[in-house]
């Protein structure tokens, strides 16, 4: 069953057949200008032998869990992995490491940022190199602050189709 077939079949299965139908290509639309305005992300599709399995071990925590005096959070939760835990799990899940004004990072500012309290994009891209990584979306979560919030506060394209 390809990806239409099965998207299809979960708008059927969430808004009955009828309506599933209709909703079909109001979502088909909305896909195919994202893709259009982010080829990049279209690039890379990983084959079956990097997925994950039940051979995966993936440690869950927040970007400050593990701290070393005068060292950015997310470095020494490298320093940490790699020192004591590098062969027993193959992945990281941080949950939501970006600026954020409330709700334990979850009430995010701007997605395409690290929190600097946390440290960088340097210091993601360092633990990308011996760790999967795995992050939270937060999508249904935004932060009144954050630029898209406020944009649609204020009728403003494309923000106000959010």
């Amino acid at each position: 069953m390809g990806v239409e077939e099965r998207i299809r079949g979960h708008l059927k299965f969430l808004y009955g057949d009828e309506e599933g139908k209709q909703v079909w290509p109001l979502l088909q639309k909305r896909l195919a200008d994202f893709g259009q305005r982010n080829p990049e992300l279209q690039e890379e599709i990983r084959g079956p032998r990097e997925r994950l399995t039940e051979q995966d071990a993936i440690l869950i925590t927040y970007g400050d869990q593990f701290q070393i005096d005068n060292c950015p959070p997310l470095q020494s939760l490298n320093d940490f992995l790699e020192r004591h835990l590098f062969g027993a799990i193959s992945g990281v899940h941080i949950l939501p490491f970006f600026p954020y004004s409330s709700d334990d990072g979850f009430a995010v500012i701007d997605y395409r940022r690290v929190n600097p309290e946390l440290g960088s994009w340097k210091d993601i891209t360092r633990l990308s190199e011996n760790f999967r990584l795995m992050f939270d979306a937060v999508i249904n979560h935004i932060s009144r602050e954050s630029e898209w919030f406020q944009g649609f506060l204020q009728d403003k394209a494309p923000y106000r189709d959010y």
